[in-house]
């Protein structure tokens, strides 16, 4: 694959909604940008150990048996279904409680996200550590600007998180889009079965 194209398809894996840019974009609402920034720590973090893991131990390990990768999707799910479920529970919160999105929560968000396997097994080079050293600063350079730009997405929402009723709302909305992608990923889990 071309510099070029690996920068293009990498911008795009990156900019589709999933678990992570929610995080990132409802965090931007509830706390604004600025504060929001250094969850793009946690979500480089997230990527760059899940590439290394994978790449490394369990991408073999993997391979040679598709159970452990049921398994894992599975727990994927599950994990998204926690992350909508405290989501939808903080719509009843007062605003005042605190923000809800957490580094923790951002990094085993992205440490688990289906995207790093994508990054790991297709689009970087079947290369050795230093022969990938730029092709990770590139992705990390796309990690944080794409990331950034969630979090300013989710920071022209901050003014309506003032009213309770559209807080509730948006806090749905956030937990929706976590339980539809934690459904989508059970679905794929059945389907391989």
């Amino acid at each position: 694959m071309s510099l070029l194209a690996f920068i293009a398809v990498c911008a795009s894996l990156l900019a589709t909604p999933g678990p992570t840019n929610t995080l990132l974009a409802t965090s931007g609402a509830e706390i604004g940008w600025r504060r929001s920034a250094a969850l793009l720590a946690a979500e480089l973090l997230g990527y760059l150990l899940a590439i290394a893991i994978l790449r490394l131990a369990l991408g073999p390990f993997i391979a040679s048996r598709p159970i452990v990768a049921t398994a894992l999707q599975a727990g994927v799910a599950l994990y998204l279904v926690y992350l909508a479920t405290a989501l939808w529970q903080r719509s009843s919160l007062p605003l005042a409680h605190g923000r809800s999105i957490t580094f923790a929560r951002v990094f085993l968000t992205t440490l688990l996200n289906p995207k790093g396997l994508i990054f790991a097994s297709t689009l970087l080079p079947p290369a050795g550590f230093p022969a990938l050293l730029p092709w990770l600063a590139l992705l990390s350079a796309e990690i944080v600007a794409i990331g950034f730009g969630w979090v300013l997405l989710g920071s022209t929402l901050q003014r309506s998180l003032q009213d309770p009723a559209r807080a509730r709302i948006g806090y749905r909305a956030s937990a929706a889009v976590l339980g539809l992608l934690a459904s989508m990923m059970a679905a794929r889990t059945l389907v391989s079965l």
